[in-house]
């Protein structure tokens, strides 16, 4: 009964095994979820938007009670009696002299012999730092040539300017190593011993700073100017040393306890000194907007321009800032510098690594042929991810340290729509969207790699690796819908609903598209068609650019594309030119007068077949006598081309052009259609009567 109605309704027999096995896995699957679980229902939230507007204003709430606590003031700690004490201090302070200098006769008699020769040791190595370190760094240099050729050369840079950097701090490097050592040897806890360790460590920390910046300005490394950068690194040295030195001299009076409302003071003094000095660095705009790379990226170029447009506002608010933590706001700059400079300085690294990629990328590109397909589908695959994966970065990492990537996922987690078990929001539906992406991105990776590598090494054919990567395209398509679905905590049984709803669409309304697919299938894995192939269909003769599931693209010679149904390939019938063999013969037709000589036109028609360049050489060329025509006797030249390469009309002009001028040297007479037209004249006779 079921399958009279199907006919009925004009549904197609072809469909009626997948609409009766939907149907029926559909019932099934109704029958059995009916008995157990609740089966999966879809339902549409209501007042979503009332539900969003609530959490935006507790949101709001929460902060403004965070922005209350920004602006807490920690107290000085110190007064005018802090004054009068320093004046004491310092006033006795050679009083003190002697027994300071007996403390430290102690200190060292408890320190030992081992301990002085690690003294002595760290020593020698503060004074081969000061005077070595130039002869290390050449030294280096001539090691790590000969590596150069086997490092990329966009990388080489800065992999030597990283060597370089940890060469230059090494020494202190290893002095706050050797110190770690013998302080967990000996554990020896003296105050002055102790600030020693905390000495090497501000050594080695200032030194690492400060051979980076000196390789990032005044080397290659970011192609900034030199005029702009060396002045920039000067004062930025001057400034980070007088920060070393200020926690130093903080640090010792922390160390030998001296009081907190002085540390407080001195603390105060050295961070205003800090926030002065800074000033005369902030002021240089040419030179900080000139060590800014120049890179072609729109987004970096915007926040370039922006930067340059608001440069003294934004020094001003920093300057200020400043000020504001010496008088106890320390709190309020620590979350002003981390949504400003810590979200400028994220987006800047980010901006010179994805600078650096994209030239390791172009230079790997540069030493490939250019024209390889392979090549270029690869080199695209590659620049697509990393940007995607830019892109992501970037926005993740700037919205929290915003502060608003959690914020902005409360607002828009709000379900307005329930299938089964699963809400779905604007939330959910971003994160099934980054994780599909995600799958093509690096579907497309994988196929352009295989197409590059691993085809050609075993010796994969075109049609075959194009066969294998659209389905590979399409599993893992579908593996990342699935994930992304189940990610999400959609439950996967909903889909038998939708595939028993999708099973009668196809059999109801949409029996072309399913012709296509299933034609679709069948030419990708049948292979009677394939990528690079030359066919023809009715007039239309072209390559075929891809085979898709629905339909096929295929390019002519004048580069016009067709998509062809894949229903009207397997239902028609397609020449194919390259299915087994690539060189097609065609027929040249040559007239001469009867005047010429059989053979000697033979030798010429063979002659200009030989010289032409597109004219096959492994299948020789051949003559025919055809006919004796009404004007000329005709020949038949056939010879071969490789029709991938070239179009027959144009070998066939190349020919007749050759020809012509070989005929015309040699006397030979082509003849044209002559017609000889003979006149009569008809006299009138004489009648009778005249002659009489």
């Amino acid at each position: 009964m079921l399958r009279l109605l199907l006919i009925r309704k004009g549904l197609p027999l072809l469909f009626l095994p997948p609409l009766l096995l939907t149907v029926l896995c559909t019932f099934g699957l109704a029958q059995e979820e009916a008995a157990g679980p609740e089966s999966p229902s879809i339902e549409i939230a209501e007042d979503v938007g009332e539900a969003m507007l609530e959490e935006a204003a507790r949101m709001r709430e929460r902060f403004h009670v965070r922005a209350r606590s920004q602006f807490e003031r920690k107290p000085f700690g110190f007064d005018l009696g802090t004054i009068d004490w320093l004046k004491e201090w310092a006033f006795s302070l050679p009083l003190k002299l002697p027994d300071f200098v007996r403390h430290v006769h102690e200190q060292s008699r408890l320190l030992g012999v081992v301990g002085s020769m690690i003294m002595l040791a760290f020593l020698t190595a503060l004074f081969y730092s000061l005077f070595g370190q130039q002869r290390v760094l050449r030294r280096l240099e001539g090691t790590v040539d000969p590596l150069r050729a086997k490092i990329p050369e966009p990388v080489y840079p800065y992999f030597l300017s990283t060597l370089k950097v940890v060469t230059s701090s090494l020494i202190p490097l290893i002095l706050w190593g050797l110190y770690g050592l013998t302080n967990a040897l000996i554990a020896y806890r003296a105050a002055w011993f102790l600030l020693i360790g905390k000495l090497f460590q501000l050594w080695a920390l200032g030194a690492l700073l400060i051979n980076l910046l000196r390789e990032t300005l005044t080397r290659d490394i970011l192609a900034i100017p030199e005029r702009y950068g060396r002045p920039v690194f000067r004062i930025s040295r001057l400034v980070i040393l007088y920060i070393l030195l200020s926690i130093a001299v903080f640090r010792g009076a922390e160390a030998f306890r001296i009081p907190e409302d002085v540390l407080a003071l001195l603390k105060f003094s050295i961070s205003l000194s800090i926030a002065l000095a800074s000033l005369f660095l902030l002021l240089k705009k040419r030179a900080i907007l000139g060590i800014l790379p120049d890179f072609p990226y729109r987004s970096y170029q915007i926040f370039r321009r922006g930067f340059e447009s608001l440069f003294f506002p934004v020094m001003f608010a920093t300057f200020l800032t400043g000020l504001l933590w010496c008088f106890g706001y320390q709190k309020l700059c620590k979350f002003l510098w981390l949504k400003t400079w810590g979200v400028g300085g994220v987006f800047l690294g980010i901006m010179v690594l994805y600078h650096m990629l994209q030239r390791i990328l172009q230079s790997w590109h540069r030493k490939k042929d250019a024209t390889e397909e392979a090549v270029n589908a690869l080199y695209h695959a590659m620049r697509s991810l990393l940007l995607y994966a830019t892109v992501i970065a970037t926005t993740l990492i700037t919205l929290r340290m915003l502060g608003l990537f959690d914020p902005l996922q409360r607002v828009i987690s709000f379900p307005f729509l329930t299938i089964g078990q699963a809400a779905i929001s604007i939330w959910t539906l971003l994160k099934v969207i980054i994780i599909l992406l995600g799958f093509a991105f690096v579907s497309r990776l994988v196929k352009a790699w295989l197409d590059y590598k691993v085809y050609p090494s075993i010796g994969v054919e075109e049609g075959l690796g194009y066969a294998i990567n659209t389905f590979l395209g399409y599993l893992l398509l579908a593996i990342g819908f699935l994930f992304a679905l189940r990610a999400v905590g959609i439950d996967l049984r909903i889909l038998m609903v939708f595939a028993g709803a999708i099973g009668i669409g196809l059999g109801l309304g949409m029996q072309s598209m399913a012709a296509n697919l299933i034609a679709g299938f069948a030419l990708i894995f049948g292979r009677r068609i394939r990528k690079g192939d030359w066919i023809q269909v009715g007039d239309t003769l072209g390559q075929v650019q891809e085979v898709s599931l629905r339909a096929t693209k295929v390019r002519t010679r004048d580069n016009i594309e067709h998509l062809i149904p894949n229903a009207d390939l397997i239902s028609n019938t397609i020449i194919n030119y390259t299915l087994s063999d690539p060189l097609v013969r065609i027929h040249v037709s040559v007239g001469v007068s009867y005047s010429a000589q059989p053979q000697e036109v033979k030798q010429i028609l063979l002659d200009a077949a030989s010289r032409n360049t597109n004219v096959s050489k492994r299948k020789k060329p051949d003559i025919w006598f055809s006919e004796y025509g009404d004007n000329s006797i005709n020949f038949e030249l056939l010879v071969w081309i490789d029709v991938r390469k070239i179009s027959d009309n144009l070998v066939r002009s190349q020919l007749y052009f050759d020809i012509f001028e070989a005929l015309d040297k040699a006397d030979i007479e082509i003849p044209f259609p002559q017609r000889d037209l003979h006149i009569r004249s008809d006299q009138t006779r004489p009648s009778k009567e005249g002659t009489k």
